[in-house]
This record gives C-alpha cells, sequence and structure tokens, in this order.
C-alpha cells in the first residue's frame, strides 16, 4: 500500500507529518542499528519554528476533532488496528533494527499495539458522564444536572525508545480517540517505527484532517512543546531529570508522567522458589532490562537463599544473548555503547563495595550478558539507583518485615511483587507495599495493557491503560438546566 513499507526503501524515508501533510527537511540524522552498526533509517531534525508550526495546525484543527462523531473516531481506531495486523511483520523488523529488540518480542510489541488501540475503541463507548441530584441538599433545588467529558484540545505526547511502538498507541490513541489533535515527539532512537503508525493513522479514510503530527528532534523540539500555551494536555514517558525539568517548565497544564522503576519482588520462604526463579530471570532480562518495570531487586527470605541463587544462575544462564534476528534470541544489544559501558561500571562498582557476580557481567556479541548479582547489600549503588540494564540484585532478608522495609526504602514506587503461598502475607504485601501496582506470585515487570499503569513518589503523575488515558485526555464540563 505505501512505499515507505518496502523495507528496501526505508533508510532514505525520513519525513514529518505536519498536521496530515507529509514534509521533508533538509537535515537528516543517521540512526544506526545498535546491533550491526549500520545505518537502518534516518530522523529529519526539527527546530523549535517546526514545533511551534505543528502546535498551530493541531489547534486549528481541534474544532474539527471536538465536533467529529464518535462513530468515526472508533472506525478511524479500528482501521489502524486492522492495517497494523496488515503490516505486522515489517513493523516489528522495523523495529528490530532501530533498537535491536529481539524479532519474537518485536513481534508481541505491534500484537499489544494493535490490542491497546482496539481496548480504547471501546472504551470509548464509556466515556461519558453521569446525572447529579442537586435537590438533595436543602441549600439545592430541583435541577436537569449532570456532567460529560470533554476533549482538552491539543495533547502533546513525548515517547521512548524501550517500547517505540506501544508507548506511542498507549498515548495517541486515547487522545485521537477522546476528540482531541495531538502532536507527536518521539524518541530519536526510533524515527521509523512511530514514522509507520502515524502514517497509518493519517491515511486512513476515518482520519480527521490534521488530527495528527510528528516531529522529531531532542531539547529544543521537547522544551518547545513543554513551554506552549498551546497543549492542555502534556504525556511524557521517560527520565526522572526530565520529568523534573517538565513539571517545573510545563505552566498550568494537565502533566502525566510515567517515569523511573526500581522494581522489587520478595521470595518467600514459603514459595516455591523454581518457579520463582525461572520468572525472575525473564523479568530480569526481557528488553535488556531496559523495562521501567525490569525487575532490579530480588529480597530472599534466608531460609531458601542459597537454593533460590542457585536456580535463578541456571535459569539465567539459559537465556539465548545474540542476533535480534534469530527467532530463539531472547536478548540482543543496550541500545548504545553509552549504556553499555554504564553497566559495566555497575557490576564493577557492587564488586568493590562486596558483591559477588553468579552469572554473566560479560558482553557477549555486543551485548551484555544476563548478569545476576548476590551478597548485596541494600545500600549498595546497585539497588538504590535505576540500572536499566540486564543486572540484578539478590538481597538476603530474615523475613517479610525486612524484605518490605528495605523494598519500600525507595524514591521510586512503580511496581512490586511477592511470591509466596502464605495468603495472610500476600494480604499484608497488598496493603504495605508503597507503589502503583503489585503483583502476587509473579514478577513486577507483568503488565497488561488493559490495567491501570503508573507510580507513586519519583516513578510518575497519572495513569496510562486506554480507560484511564481517555480520562487524563478529557476534562469535565458541568451542565445545569434550571
Amino acid at each position: 500500500m505505501f512505499a515507505i513499507f518496502e523495507r528496501n526503501n526505508q533508510v532514505n524515508s525520513g519525513k514529518i507529518f505536519m498536521g496530515s501533510t507529509e514534509e521533508t527537511r533538509d537535515t537528516l540524522i543517521d540512526r544506526k542499528s545498535p546491533y550491526s552498526g549500520e545505518v537502518v533509517s534516518r530522523m529529519p531534525l526539527c527546530n523549535a519554528e517546526d514545533t511551534k508550526r505543528a502546535l498551530e495546525i493541531a489547534k486549528r484543527a481541534t474544532k474539527d476533532t471536538a465536533s467529529s462523531p464518535l462513530h468515526q473516531r472508533v472506525s478511524w481506531l479500528e482501521d489502524v488496528a486492522d492495517k497494523l495486523r496488515t503490516y505486522r511483520e515489517d513493523i516489528a523488523l522495523t523495529i528490530v533494527d532501530e533498537v535491536a529488540k529481539p524479532l519474537a518480542f518485536a513481534r508481541v510489541e505491534v500484537d499489544r499495539c494493535i490490542e491497546t488501540i482496539e481496548l480504547t475503541a471501546k472504551e470509548l463507548v464509556a466515556l461519558h458522564g453521569e446525572t447529579i441530584p442537586t435537590d438533595i441538599a436543602p441549600s439545592g433545588k430541583k435541577t436537569i444536572a449532570y456532567f460529560t467529558r470533554v476533549p482538552v484540545g491539543v495533547v502533546a505526547c513525548i515517547t521512548p525508545f524501550n517500547f517505540p511502538l506501544n508507548l506511542v498507541a498507549h498515548k495517541i490513541a486515547p487522545a485521537l480517540g477522546a476528540g482531541n489533535a495531538v502532536v507527536l515527539k518521539p524518541t530519536p532512537e526510533a524515527p521509523l517505527t512511530s514514522y509507520k503508525l502515524a502514517k497509518l493513522f493519517n491515511s486512513s479514510k476515518y482520519a480527521i484532517k490534521d488530527a495528527l503530527s510528528v516531529v522529531y528532534g531532542d531539547v529544543e523540539v521537547g522544551s518547545t512543546l513543554v513551554k506552549s500555551p498551546i497543549p492542555r494536555v502534556l504525556s511524557f514517558t521517560g527520565s526522572v531529570p526530565v520529568g523534573n525539568i517538565i513539571t517545573k517548565e510545563a505552566g498550568i497544564k494537565k502533566v502525566s508522567l510515567e517515569l523511573g522503576g526500581n522494581a522489587g519482588t520478595y521470595i518467600d520462604k514459603s514459595a516455591d522458589y523454581i518457579y520463582a526463579s525461572k520468572r525472575c530471570a525473564i523479568g530480569a532480562f526481557i528488553n535488556s532490562g531496559q523495562v521501567c518495570i525490569s525487575l532490579q531487586r530480588i529480597f530472599v527470605h534466608q531460609d531458601i537463599y542459597n537454593e533460590f541463587a542457585e536456580a535463578i544462575a541456571i535459569e539465567s544462564g539459559k537465556l539465548k544473548v545474540g542476533s535480534p534476528y534469530d527467532e530463539d534470541t531472547f536478548m540482543g544489544p543496550l541500545i548504545d555503547k553509552e549504556s553499555l559501558n554504564r553497566a559495566k561500571s555497575w557490576v564493577e562498582s557492587a564488586k568493590n563495595e562486596g558483591a559477588t557476580i553468579l552469572t554473566g557481567a560479560e558482553v557477549i556479541d555486543g551485548s551484555f550478558a544476563p548478569t545476576v548479582m548476590a551478597d548485596v547489600r541494600d545500600d549498595m549503588k546497585i539497588v538504590c539507583e535505576e540500572v536499566f540494564a540486564p543486572i540484578v540484585s539478590l538481597v538476603k532478608v530474615s523475613s517479610y518485615e525486612e524484605a518490605i522495609e528495605k523494598m519500600n526504602d525507595s524514591p521510586y514506587g512503580l511496581q512490586f511483587s511477592i511470591f509466596t503461598n502464605d495468603l495472610k502475607l500476600t494480604q499484608r504485601f497488598i496493603d504495605d507495599a508503597q507503589c502503583g501496582g503489585v503483583v502476587i506470585n509473579d514478577i513486577p515487570t507483568l503488565r497488561f495493557d488493559v490495567q491501570p499503569y503508573g507510580g507513586s513518589k519519583l516513578s510518575g503523575i497519572g495513569r496510562e491503560g486506554p480507560k484511564w488515558a481517555l480520562e487524563e485526555f478529557t476534562e469535565i464540563k458541568s451542565i445545569v438546566i434550571c
């Protein structure tokens, strides 16, 4: 359907969307594969003026987006989901090209993106208000009163590299579905992936003219989006330092932040530690540990510590590291050399502080192998900060009470989990865990796109997931008819 979707042409595909219109720019930035080092796509470099123009186009488009019928927006989302099925393999391979996500997991990301868009379409049916009894208080009187949800107008979205397709869909599908116009600044690491998704939206026969713009860049573009008074909602997924800047510069507008994490789990002495070790190996090393809810800290009861440590080392060693294009590869390279060097420094620092390497800590085919660190104390840097690398640390504890205290002793609070067969302990953990999401008998890396997702403390503000994103991207309008 689209020439741009022919893989032999995609390197020279640097384009932006100024509303529904595709444009090129003189300056193109090469995107090189983290695996092969070859140029796999090119990003057109935008500036502040490009960003302001995109925002103005979006502002003008809001008259049409707000007045568009719901059936059109639902059909729009369903049409994009159908087209994603058609181009599933091409887009999965594009993800592999740009961020070196293993092919099997890139396909899963495309499938999840389809689900996210379809779930949004279903949730739009339930996006409504309710009536209010204004005569419930003596000071009131009987009226026809109700509230409804209306689009905010313009939504600015800034997305990361680790899920360059699905995390874009988590923002733009609810924003457009709710009747807004969107300006998207996708990650510079995957310009073609986001371009292809935007192409599907803008080429749909149900598309609303100029509802979606895509601009590429870094600080200049991001800062212009954040400071502009045009967006009424700013939705950002990324690091805590950038999130901190956004909160200071955004002004009076809704800000939704999905930031970092330091996910932990507790392995109770009553747990099936063999099962736990298999799941923890997945949770720690999927996507090379480049997940906000990647399992980073494992607190293990002292009675089963040695057995669990041996088991997770074995399970981690079974994971295939290699070419992301191979069907059975579990883990490919980190996003760039800087991240690889940082992972090495994390391990070296922990070793110098007394930790022991159980497995990994070597570079295989350009990838940092799954690394399990034992004898880790909770005051070590490797468990105090977000590593965003394939490194997991084991901390021995004498009780649940010690484990939950250490788990909560973090500036982050995204998702935590527990492995236990003690029902009362499960109930306590649900109440005690200071985080946005709790998982019982599985890894904290578990996320379903239909659920509310977000954290407490430095892990963010607001919630993602179609139902909750639709609330973020709408406002309540109260009506009284006397």
